[in-house]
């Protein structure tokens, strides 16, 4: 199972920097749940295909540079940890970044959770 969820998260990630909302949510659970790390210090939780996708819709949309570069991944079994860099412009053109980790679940060859935090 695991080169399985290798290769479903590679892809996830490869949607995800096209910006692909489609494909991500094709590669969620309907009833995935997401943890964004906005506003700290809990962030906020999306449940479900809905209002999972709308999240996405509005984070790509107000970051329309957004990349994410995988620093690590660790697999075992149904989970996989995620050490990542977020890239992004801000209005003025101003480059930025943040480190940080994802640590997923998987179900029936999807994402069932994207729970993220951030350093900083």
């Amino acid at each position: 199972m695991t080169s399985e969820n290798r290769t479903l998260l590679e892809r996830f990630n490869e949607a995800f920097n096209q910006h692909d909302i489609e494909a991500i949510m094709a590669m969620m659970t309907q009833d995935c749940l997401f943890d964004n790390t906005f506003p700290a210090p809990d962030g906020t939780r999306f449940q479900g295909q809905i209002a999972v996708r709308q999240f996405w819709l509005e984070f790509f949309q107000g970051s329309p540079q957004a990349a994410f570069e995988t620093e690590e991944l660790f697999f075992s079994e149904d989970r996989a940890v995620q050490r990542w860099v977020y890239r992004w412009e801000d209005a003025d053109g101003v480059a930025g970044h943040v480190r940080g980790v994802d640590l997923f679940r998987f179900r029936e060859g999807k994402i069932a959770e994207k729970l993220s935090y951030v350093k900083g």
